[in-house]
C-alpha cells in the first residue's frame, strides 16, 4: 500500500497501524491526522477516493463523516452559550415556542446536547427531501410525543439530534448551523469542513459506500450481545425507529443531499478538517481557540451515562459530546469527541493535548466503536507511552 504523508519523529506507530488497516481490515481510502498542543504531529492519507473506484486519495481528499458532524454542531450551541446568546439551562420552547407540545414544555437546551430530550423517533418518518427542509423537519419534531420524559433518561438522538440542534441555532441567532460553522469555525482556522457543502468544494469529496469486514477478521468476532441484535432486528424498537427518522435512507453521493444541512449526519471533511477542529477546542491553533476553558470542561463533563435506550448499550455523554468509556474507547478518561457510524472519528484528549480525525469512503457495520479508527488510537497510545 502507497501512503502518503507524514509523521513526526516518534508518531511512527500511528503509520505502521494505518498500513495495516489497509493491509488486514480492509480499508480502500482513508485519512488521519493528529494534532499535539495545536501543532501537527500527523497527516496521512492513501488508497482511493472512492470507495469503487481507482483514483488515488489525494491531499485534501474529504468524506461524509457521518454522526463525527454532532460534535462540530455542538460546538456551535456551546459557543453560543458562551456568548449569552444561548442559555443551555432554558427551556428549549422558550426559543421555539412551537416546541411546547405533547408534554415538551420543560426539555433544556442542555438535555437536548445529552441526548436526554426523549424524542429520538418518530411517528412517521420524513423522506430525504423533507428531512432537508429545515421548516418542515422542524414542525414535524416539534408536533412529537416524546418516547420518555423529557430529562430523566438518555437515548441516542441518532436522526433527531439534526433538527433539535439546528432550529435552536435558527432561532437564536436567525441563520443556519451550516452558515454558522462556515463563518465561526471553519473559517477563522482554514478548516476543510463543511455542514452543507458548497458547490465549489464538490469535486474534492469522494464517493462512499459500505464495505465487509474481512473474513479472518469476522472470524475472531465476538457475536452482538442478544438485546443489542434483537434491538436491531425489530422494526418496532427505539434502535431501528431512530436511525430510520429519515426513510428511505438517503443516497450519501447524491449531491442534493450533501448539500443540505442536517448537523446529525451529513458534515463533510478531511481527517486534518476534523483533528484542528477538536485541537481548536482544546487550546490555540494559529492564535485560534474555540473554547473558554469553562466551556471546555462544560462539554466533557458527564451528563448522560449508562444503559443507552436507543443503543442498548452503556453510553457516556458531556453536553453534545460521546465521552470515552466501553461504547466508544478514545484516548483516556478525559477525552471527548464523535464517532461516525462505521467509520469517521474525531476527538480530543485536554490530558495529553492530543486530538484525532480520521475519516474514510468505508463504512462498516460497527455505530460507535470501529475496528480500524480504533487501531489507530491504540497506535496513538502507544507513541505516547
Amino acid at each position: 500500500m502507497d501512503v502518503n504523508g507524514t509523521v513526526a519523529e516518534g508518531f511512527e506507530p500511528v503509520r505502521e497501524a494505518f498500513v495495516r488497516n489497509f493491509e488486514t481490515l480492509g480499508e480502500r481510502g482513508a485519512a488521519v491526522a493528529v494534532y499535539r498542543d495545536g501543532h501537527k504531529v500527523v497527516d496521512l492519507w492513501g488508497g482511493t477516493r472512492d470507495v469503487d473506484g481507482t483514483e488515488p486519495w489525494e491531499r485534501g481528499t474529504a468524506q461524509i463523516v457521518r454522526s463525527a458532524t454532532k460534535g462540530v454542531a455542538a460546538a456551535v450551541l456551546l459557543m453560543l452559550a458562551e456568548r449569552g446568546e444561548l442559555d443551555l439551562d432554558a427551556p428549549v420552547g422558550h426559543y421555539w415556542p412551537e416546541y411546547k407540545a405533547q408534554g415538551k414544555e420543560h426539555t433544556l437546551v442542555r438535555h437536548v446536547l445529552a441526548h436526554r430530550a426523549g424524542v429520538p423517533v418518530l411517528d412517521r418518518p420524513l423522506t430525504p427531501a423533507e428531512a432537508a427542509d429545515p421548516d418542515f423537519a422542524a414542525a414535524v419534531l416539534a408536533a412529537q410525543a416524546p418516547a420518555w420524559e423529557p430529562g430523566t433518561n438518555h437515548g441516542y438522538h441518532a436522526q433527531t439530534y439534526s433538527w433539535l440542534t439546528g432550529e435552536l441555532v435558527r432561532r437564536a441567532t436567525g441563520r443556519s448551523v451550516g452558515e454558522w460553522i462556515a463563518t465561526g469555525i471553519a473559517g477563522p482556522l482554514g478548516l476543510d469542513l463543511w455542514l452543507g457543502l458548497p458547490e465549489a468544494q464538490a469535486h474534492r469529496v469522494g464517493r462512499v459506500g459500505p464495505v465487509e469486514a474481512p473474513a479472518q477478521e469476522g472470524a475472531l468476532r465476538t457475536r452482538p450481545k442478544r438485546a443489542v441484535a434483537e434491538a436491531y432486528a425489530d422494526p418496532d424498537s427505539l434502535t431501528t425507529r431512530a436511525f430510520a427518522a429519515i426513510t428511505p435512507l438517503p443516497d450519501e453521493n447524491d449531491p442534493s443531499y450533501r448539500a443540505a444541512v442536517l448537523p446529525a449526519s451529513n458534515g463533510i471533511a478531511t481527517a486534518d478538517g476534523l483533528a484542528r477542529f477538536y485541537a481548536a477546542l482544546t487550546g490555540e491553533v494559529d492564535s485560534v481557540r474555540l473554547f473558554a476553558p469553562g466551556t471546555l470542561e462544560r462539554a466533557r463533563t458527564e451528563v448522560s451515562a449508562g444503559p443507552d435506550r436507543v443503543l442498548v448499550i452503556p453510553t457516556r455523554f458531556g453536553l453534545g459530546y460521546m465521552l470515552h468509556g466501553s461504547a466508544s474507547p478514545l484516548l483516556g478518561p478525559g477525552s471527548f469527541g464523535h464517532p461516525g457510524r462505521g467509520g469517521a472519528l474525531g476527538f480530543a484528549d485536554p490530558d495529553s493535548g492530543i486530538a484525532f480525525g480520521y475519516v474514510t469512503n468505508g463504512f462498516r457495520k460497527s455505530v460507535t466503536a470501529d475496528p480500524r479508527a480504533q487501531a489507530l488510537v491504540r497506535a496513538v497510545r502507544t507513541a505516547l507511552a
